[in-house]
């Protein structure tokens, strides 16, 4: 389908209309970087999207037509009436969907490199902004910087990066500068590893397991997700109850008693990436991959991670990704059985997600849970069918 935009522009208080709409490549509506593009070049001003209104059409974070917040950095032309509320403030919106939270977001990043010898040469660039983030690439002649800015409910990110640096600093990014919920990381060259070869997906988990077995037990200050069954039994009593009929609540509700085979499979609970599959992996052409996006990272079994690191691979790739991580937990935890833990904890995996989405949920504002609406009762169907026919490359 593709993805059309319109853009309701401020200036400050100053509301100047809105502009559109018009067709961007990317179908993602977290993508911003060409929207910003298109709207420089239409206003003849630097502009920064704060953030979604609304959509309509589209699904799964893309395609349809979406209208976002824009801030002006000056006055520009008049544009097209615009009669929706704006500036009204919510709770729950993100420091860098406001105008006044982003200015002191960027001024925070260009006092900190500065301090370090590397002041921002040039503008801004805006790549993603959602209700799980904001991120911005700045130049410095050094080369390139990235501002990453996170919820309220998202994990410290720079305290799980600088545990696991402490054992194997190859594995994370470097972190350069770390505020709340806040961060500046050197530029990783190289690409995502949406399609990682089996060689990659060794190197990644191989060395991922390798320090999750050293951090188990460590105390972090980090969500605990070690009485998960607890919390998926809330959540089928709470949010979902009236999305799912009696008889889905009924099987997912058995399902929570997997939790007792999950514990018996020796594993130890440690830090949970949360979201490990290769689309969070970057890494040069055969270099080892290094792991990002820490946001999800909480205390608990590491069997999700070993499921994750195949759910986005090409499916003759999955099996290698189930060997690479059975292999490692044998050899750092030899009386642990692993593979056992991959089949007892598939739709488990789903469970859990369920619960991470109604967090998403109830921690954003409204015009942004069109992102994970419907999100949590959605993986709980899946975990039916996966308990019901496991995958085969996790057997």
């Amino acid at each position: 389908m593709g993805r059309t935009v319109s853009a309701v522009v401020t200036c400050g208080r100053k509301r100047l209309g809105a502009l559109g709409p018009f067709t961007v490549d990317s179908a993602w509506w977290a993508e911003v970087g060409q929207v910003v593009a298109v709207l420089r070049r239409e206003l003849g001003v630097p502009v920064l999207v704060l953030r979604l209104l609304h959509v309509d059409g589209g699904e799964g974070g893309r395609d349809g037509h979406v209208t976002y917040h824009v801030e002006a950095e000056r006055p520009t032309r008049r544009l097209e009436p615009y009669p929706g509320d704006l500036l009204s403030p919510h709770r729950f919106r993100s420091p860098w969907a406001t105008a006044e939270g982003l200015r002191e977001l960027l001024s925070w990043a260009r006092t900190e490199l500065a301090a370090r010898g590397r002041p921002v040469t040039g503008a801004v660039e805006q790549h993603r902004t959602w209700n799980l983030a904001g991120l911005f690439r700045l130049p410095t002649g050094e080369g390139p910087v990235w501002l990453k800015s996170t919820p309220h409910f998202a994990t410290d990110e720079p305290a799980v990066i600088a545990a696991f640096a402490r054992h194997d600093p190859t594995l994370v990014p470097t972190v350069l500068a770390a505020g709340d919920h806040r961060m500046l990381l050197e530029h990783l060259p190289g690409e995502d590893c949406w399609h990682a070869t089996e060689e990659s997906v060794a190197s990644a988990v191989h060395r991922f397991v390798a320090v999750q077995a050293t951090l188990a037990g460590a105390r972090l200050p980090l969500p605990d997700r070690r009485r998960a069954a607890d919390q998926v039994r809330a959540l089928l009593d709470g949010p979902v109850d009236g999305d799912l009929t009696a008889d889905e609540r009924a099987r997912a509700r058995l399902l929570t008693d997997r939790w007792a085979e999950l514990d018996d499979c020796g594993l130890p609970d440690t830090v949970v990436h949360g979201d490990f599959h290769p689309g969070n992996w970057r890494a040069t052409p055969g270099g080892p991959p290094v792991v990002l996006d820490f946001a999800d990272a909480h205390l608990g079994n590491p069997v999700l991670d070993g499921l994750r690191a195949g759910d986005y691979l090409a499916a003759p790739t999955r099996p290698a990704a189930a060997r690479a991580w059975v292999d490692a937990w044998t050899e750092h935890r030899p009386g642990a059985r692993p593979r056992r833990a991959l089949r007892v904890a598939e739709p488990l995996a789903h469970l859990g997600y369920a619960v991470r989405y109604q967090e998403f949920l109830d921690g954003i504002e409204p015009s942004e849970r069109v992102y994970h609406r419907g999100d949590p009762t959605s993986v709980i169907r899946a975990a039916l069918r996966v308990a019901a026919a496991p995958s085969a490359w996790v057997g």
